[in-house]
């Protein structure tokens, strides 16, 4: 069964899942990220600058390397070549997520946002997937 993580309050959460996916990939795990098309123009373009010191590998679901990338961004439901981790960026709940270990929720300290993820943490908890709470007291 999926284990939820969510991670509440990030002051920029683009930058915040920049972060925690250099995180995951530094485990030697891979990652799917899910968020709406526009928000992954931004992701993919943060994932080349956030960081002066690091490279993470990543493409577009669909692309003919994915199979061999250990980031995948994707917008839709896609068969992805990984099912380890999978980092939520949209409003919505994934209608994918059970095929992974470990999902990822990175809410920002938006009200808006914050009041989706509250819907989501409901829509986990309701059908017994395990959930656990990350306060960002400073990202």
């Amino acid at each position: 069964m999926t284990r939820v993580d969510f991670h509440f309050n990030a002051a920029d959460k683009l930058q915040y899942a920049c972060r925690l996916v250099r995180k995951i990939r530094r485990a030697g795990q891979q990652v799917v990220v899910f968020g709406d098309p526009l928000t992954l123009a931004e992701f993919d373009r943060l994932l080349w600058t956030f960081s002066k010191l690091d490279f993470i590998p990543h493409v577009f679901a669909g692309d003919a390397l994915a199979d061999r990338t250990p980031v995948i961004l994707c917008s839709e439901s896609a068969d992805t070549p990984h099912s380890d981790n999978l980092v939520n960026l949209s409003h919505a709940t994934p209608s994918f997520f059970s095929r992974f270990e470990r999902l990822f929720e990175v809410v920002s300290s938006e009200e808006r946002d914050r009041a989706q993820a509250r819907e989501r943490w409901r829509f986990y908890r309701d059908r017994g997937y395990p959930l656990a709470g990350h306060q960002l007291a400073a990202d």
